[in-house]
């Protein structure tokens, strides 16, 4: 009698029929071939930032064949979002604790799959699926460490399936109207731009004490690929981005949203080096909670020299209250570019609590979260600047959606993971930085995928995984 395939042997073997059913540049077979089929769609993450998806996809009347998610009462907000759709039953939807299982299970349904997890499950998730021939969208940032971010890039192309990093903000408007007007000289040679995040990570001090795991989560499927820790507070379901052991704290959050419009006009690629100038807070168990990035790029073609800088977290003063016995109090304002404070004092304007500020040679432009609204400053000189030829493609409805059209027409998604990848890349480089410390220079060679100067934080560019849960190419 012939042994049983293991987990890997069997999503290998369908892995190999999947990639040789499909030729060349042609999209992946629905799993229901019948004229008119709609997309057979898994996610994994159910709720949470997961629940804007399945919203989503909801909305686009595609159908749902399974969810995975850690969490047993994760599935409730997901049957609360699919209540508004009475068409969709969620009680007769499969769920699983493990995607492991799901991808044994169901992998002949599955068209495409929504990877919504914490930051150090996407590339395991996303590669799993990849290597079975399913579409893709993954939550930013791509991965956890610049290695798995290679990979996914190449497994793209290896597995020819249609992929889509979720940085939303890449299918709007505003990044749009942001790169042609930089292309058109609006500012003139940009050579700094700063960033800032509306949000905060990170924290103090070492791991936290043991405390019982919460009924309903599966603890063990929850750290995945991680190195096994007991669970304490401040993990799940949404602090694990201040541990570097799970995320990429601020930078990581928000990086591949406010940085994406430096990174796709300017053409940055890859920097040779970063330092964090600034931080708060922190240990070797926590990101800062205060965060100011910079790195260098070189020239690009006709590009000068360029310095990107990044701002997170949110500082403390103590300022005087009357209401108080003790006069002072300590208050907590948003860690802001200095250049910010300065313009919006100028102008008497505010620039909202997240966003990027362009510089160049001959003014100044500004964009909010998500690139969104790009503006020269001040207003006045944004009206006399001629409205821009429009040289790049508006996309019709949402990130998802754009994903979804991809898949079906065999084309590119607009923030594929081709782009994903060096974009998330240029992200994690900063982390490194961020976990070298106050004032401690990285140099980074891109093409050895090395630190040269910190060598130690090599570990830390290729992840270890535990047993059952390694990334498979």
């Amino acid at each position: 009698m012939s042994k049983p395939f293991s987990r890997r042997k069997l999503l290998k073997a369908a892995a190999l029929t999947a990639v040789a059913a499909r030729p060349v540049g042609v999209p992946h077979v629905l799993a229901n071939a019948s004229p008119n089929a709609k997309v057979q769609v898994a996610v994994i993450g159910a709720a949470n930032q997961g629940g804007i998806s399945v919203n989503e996809v909801a909305r686009l009347g595609e159908r749902f064949v399974a969810f995975a998610d850690v969490d047993e009462r994760q599935f409730a907000k997901t049957a609360k979002i699919l209540a508004e759709y009475p068409e969709i039953k969620f009680d007769s939807i499969p769920q699983f604790f493990d995607y492991r299982q799901m991808f044994d299970k169901l992998h002949k349904q599955i068209d495409v799959v929504f990877v919504c997890t914490p930051d150090h499950h996407h590339a395991t998730a996303s590669m799993i699926a990849m290597r079975l021939g399913k579409a893709v969208y993954c939550e930013k940032p791509l991965a956890h460490s610049i290695h798995e971010c290679r990979v996914m890039a190449q497994a793209a192309k290896k597995y020819n399936v249609t992929t889509q990093l979720g940085n939303q903000g890449h299918s709007r408007e505003g990044i749009r109207r942001l790169c042609e007007y930089l292309w058109a000289g609006a500012i003139g040679n940009v050579t700094e731009v700063h960033a800032w995040a509306p949000t905060g990570r990170g924290g103090t001090g070492g791991r936290l004490p043991t405390r019982p795991v919460p009924k309903g989560l599966h603890w063990d499927e929850w750290i995945g690929p991680a190195q096994y820790r007991d669970y304490h507070d401040e993990l799940h379901p949404a602090l694990w981005r201040s541990w570097w052991e799970f995320g990429d704290g601020s930078l990581g959050d928000w990086g591949c949203h406010n940085l994406d419009g430096a990174f796709w006009a300017l053409d940055l690629a890859q920097p040779v080096s970063a330092e964090a100038i600034e931080q708060v807070g922190g240990s070797q168990e926590r990101f800062p909670l205060v965060n100011v990035v910079r790195w260098d790029f070189p020239a690009r073609g006709n590009l000068p020299p360029l310095k990107l800088y990044w701002y997170d977290g949110y500082r403390a003063a103590k300022t005087a209250n009357p209401k108080k016995e003790l006069g002072e109090s300590l208050e907590l304002s948003q860690n802001r570019p200095p250049i910010v404070l300065e313009l919006e004092k100028k102008y008497n304007r505010k620039f909202g609590d997240g966003g990027t500020i362009y510089i160049g040679d001959k003014g100044i432009m500004f964009s909010g979260n998500y690139c969104d609204s790009p503006r020269i400053v001040p207003e006045e000189k944004h009206r006399q600047f001629p409205v821009p030829e429009r040289k790049l493609p508006r996309l019709k409805g949402t990130h998802q959606a754009d994903f979804l059209r991809a898949f079906k027409e065999g084309t590119k998604a607009c923030s594929d993971f081709e782009y994903g990848a060096r974009l998330t890349e240029m992200v994690l480089v900063g982390c490194l930085a961020e976990r070298a410390g106050l004032h401690q220079k990285i140099t980074w060679d891109a093409a050895a995928m090395k630190v040269t100067s910190h060598p130690e934080l090599n570990a830390l560019v290729q992840r270890q995984y535990r047993k059952g849960w390694e990334l498979e190419a």
